[in-house]
Formats: structure tokens, C-alpha cells, sequence
């Protein structure tokens, strides 16, 4: 798999304007992206920290897959996400090596990107998006 580089880290947060608020006067950081994903149940944001992307990510309700990762483990680190160009041939890819995805098919993610989730008991305890960035 052609692995381009770390596209962003995803942080969980509990109040996702408090904590750009405090990502901005800590770090300088800067609004890239706001969105909203009701399939998802998520509101997440890309800040730009110098030369790299912070996802923070928070849950709309309690009962998803956000909302469920804050309730057993709190705030804090959620997942890490690597750029590739073809999300589907990474998929392909990471089945074949026999790791377990969770989206067995390309789906939209923050910010139209086509995304695709492997299940963190693939990769040492740690959850991990492959995402083709688009522009």
C-alpha cells in the first residue's frame, strides 16, 4: 500500500468549541474544516497546528460510536488517519494481509474525503483511517 503520509490525528472531545478554543490559544491553532455527519453522529473540525492536521472530534448523542468511545474511555486520543490514493485498493490490500476492517467499502468522511476505518484489534489497540484527500 502507497501510504503518502499522516493526514491528520483525531482527538475525542466532549465540547468541540471550548476545545478549538483552547487548541487555538495553546497552539496557534487554525479552523481548516467544520462539519457536521448525522449518519455519524459525529461534529468534528481539521485545525491546521503548524504544518499538520488535528481532527477534534465529538459526539451529537450518547448512543454512537463517538459518543460510546467518551463514555467507557473519556476525551482523548481516538484514531490516526493515513493518506492513500485509492481507499478501495488499500482495502483490498488490508484484507489480503488479513486485517480487519470496519468499513469493508469506501464511505464519505469529514469533508467529502473517501475514507475507510481498520479495527483497532488489527493494529495493536489503536483505531486507524486510510483517507483519499480530495484537493
Amino acid at each position: 500500500m502507497n501510504v503518502r503520509g499522516v493526514h491528520h490525528v483525531a482527538m475525542a472531545v466532549e465540547d468541540l468549541s471550548e476545545a478549538i478554543e483552547t487548541y487555538k490559544r495553546l497552539f496557534g491553532a487554525t479552523v481548516e474544516l467544520r462539519d457536521r455527519s448525522e449518519r455519524d453522529g459525529i461534529e468534528a473540525v481539521y485545525l491546521r497546528v503548524g504544518g499538520e492536521r488535528v481532527e477534534l472530534v465529538s459526539a451529537l448523542e450518547p448512543d454512537t460510536p463517538v459518543g460510546r468511545f467518551l463514555a467507557k474511555r473519556g476525551p482523548g486520543m481516538h484514531h490516526v488517519a493515513f493518506e492513500v490514493e485509492d481507499v478501495a485498493a488499500a482495502i483490498g490490500e488490508l484484507t489480503a494481509d488479513g486485517v480487519e476492517v470496519i468499513d469493508s467499502v469506501p464511505r464519505e468522511g469529514l469533508g467529502g474525503h473517501e475514507v475507510s476505518f481498520v479495527h483497532p484489534d488489527s493494529l495493536h489497540g489503536v483505531l486507524a483511517e486510510v483517507v483519499a484527500a480530495r484537493g
